[in-house]
């Protein structure tokens, strides 16, 4: 596996440093560009982690397991340029979102409020970071999977909405807290929670901020799955990553741009999803399928 240790944890991480962040294993210079595209710092005002192995699968982890993971509005912003590289690393198929320790994430980091939220002003400008990272993880050609433990509160449950497949732990609790802090949610970040929930739930978690449990978010049909514990679900989130990282990456995108449109109704979804779903018929992937279907093999798709 390759891991990308572009930002420290804030509690024993490494020191920040001017120098190119090291890396633990030898690959090629696309990669150190791959780091300089993002525009990411080694330091702990990002936390985050990615890694891609060999598969295609990538991890992006939350990196502050002392804060529950919370989101300072530095890692809203790396979070947004995280996706934006992924989207040029042809290598990528899938990825992963997850905490490190026992918590999802626990939203925002409310701690620096004071000074990045602290009036209309200020606000719209936080919210259009994390309406940013959303879109990014929402809009990127890549399927996004949550592998949610403990605490997806707030903006973390708003990241989870916004990927495609949802995995939880039973012990996961989600809530949306914004009427007991008395701030609110711009539309741009309750579209995911909606589609995620439906109406009668999205209204029903921002109107009383209560605090579910897995089983109930599994019932509202924001889960796809409900397992025991961390390790369980790390290697569920693993095989069904592997399943879609096997598939044929034209496809998954084409798919992906369907089921958008089919919600949306937009004429440009629509036209942009039949394009996506043409082009894989002068594909060379659709070519290698139809032969790995022949000679009684796996197909080896590249993506092209």
């Amino acid at each position: 596996m390759i891991r990308l240790p572009w930002a420290a944890s804030a509690c024993g991480g490494r020191e920040h440093t001017s120098e190119r962040p090291r890396i633990e294993h030898q690959f090629p210079q696309r990669f150190f560009n791959w780091i300089e595209m993002a525009g990411i710092q080694a330091g702990a005002e990002t936390a985050l982690a990615v890694s891609r192995d060999d598969d295609g699968v990538v991890a992006v982890t939350f990196n502050r397991p002392a804060k529950k993971n919370a989101l300072t509005l530095a890692m809203w912003r790396a979070l947004t340029n995280v996706f934006a590289a992924l989207e040029q690393d042809n290598a990528a198929r899938v990825v992963i979102l997850r905490g490190a320790g026992t918590d999802f994430c626990a939203g925002a980091d409310i701690s620096e409020f004071g000074v990045v939220r602290r009036d209309a002003g200020t606000a719209r400008d936080y919210e259009a970071a994390n309406s940013a990272a959303f879109a990014a993880i929402r809009n990127s050609r890549l399927p996004t999977i949550a592998a949610i433990s403990g605490t997806c509160f707030g903006g973390g449950f708003g990241i989870a909405a916004a990927c495609d497949i949802r995995l939880a732990t039973a012990d996961a609790r989600f809530s949306v807290p914004a009427a007991r802090l008395g701030l609110a949610y711009p539309a741009e970040a309750m579209t995911d929670i909606v589609a995620a929930t439906g109406p009668q739930m999205a209204k029903y978690l921002l109107f009383s901020a209560a605090r579910l449990d897995a089983g109930d978010v599994l019932r509202a049909g924001f889960l796809l799955e409900v397992v025991e514990d961390a390790e369980a679900l790390w290697q569920r989130c693993n095989a069904t990553a592997r399943d879609i990282a096997a598939n044929a990456p034209l496809t998954i995108r084409a798919s992906k741009a369907a089921i958008v449109a089919t919600f949306s109704r937009d004429i440009g979804d629509i036209e942009r999803a039949r394009a996506l779903g043409d082009a894989t018929f002068d594909s060379a992937d659709y070519a290698e399928g139809r032969t790995a279907f022949a000679e009684r093999r796996r197909p080896r798709f590249k993506g092209i």
